[in-house]
């Protein structure tokens, strides 16, 4: 005799692991609008927030900003605070104001300066990755392109309750341009 039970959330997850699919990065840097508004895109395996603005300072400059921990939550409004060291296979533990209860540990996992940087955290149930791009242009300006993608085999499940994180993107992207435009004046 056979008897068939009800799948509990745990096997489902487990189940749904084997055919979890993971994306790093749902929109390159080179296909972002350069206009400094923060765009949402919603894919079948993957949500994404991106951002692209144009600073009046070399990529060094804006490089040396945005990987300066200490200094991280004086420029930055999206954030509560940054523990650790932004270097090539760190951790970094973020408070965000988006959601101000929860640290984020976050793992650098590329790190070529000054052109481009990696945050990630989670694994093959759910994946956030920040990627971090300063494209140089021929005035000695910078292209700054953020990009965060969120997937994995619960995305579906908790794409609803994420934040809308637009306006955090905007607000980061903002406050990075006055900094480094500030640091390259003087």
């Amino acid at each position: 005799m056979t008897t068939t039970r009800p799948l509990t959330l745990a096997t489902l997850l487990l189940l749904s692991a084997g055919g979890c699919t993971t994306v790093r990065q749902l929109r390159p840097a080179g296909t972002i609008p350069v206009n400094g508004q923060a765009e949402r895109t919603r894919a079948s395996k993957a949500l994404d927030f991106s951002i692209a603005t144009r600073v009046e300072a070399p990529p060094d400059v804006v490089w040396a900003v945005l990987t300066d921990g200490p200094a991280f939550t004086s420029w930055n409004s999206t954030v509560v605070s940054l523990d650790g060291t932004i270097a090539p296979g760190r951790t970094i533990k973020l408070v965000s104001k988006v959601a101000p209860k929860r640290t984020f540990k976050l793992k650098v996992t590329t790190f070529e300066a000054p052109r481009h940087m990696v945050w990630e955290d989670g694994g093959a149930m759910f994946l956030g990755v920040r990627h971090f791009t300063l494209l140089p242009a021929a005035d000695g300006s910078t292209t700054f392109v953020m990009s965060e993608t969120y997937s994995g085999g619960m995305l579906g499940m908790i794409a609803g309750s994420l934040p809308d994180m637009t306006a955090s993107f905007g607000a980061f992207a903002a406050d990075l341009k006055r900094q480094a435009e500030s640091r390259a004046a003087r």
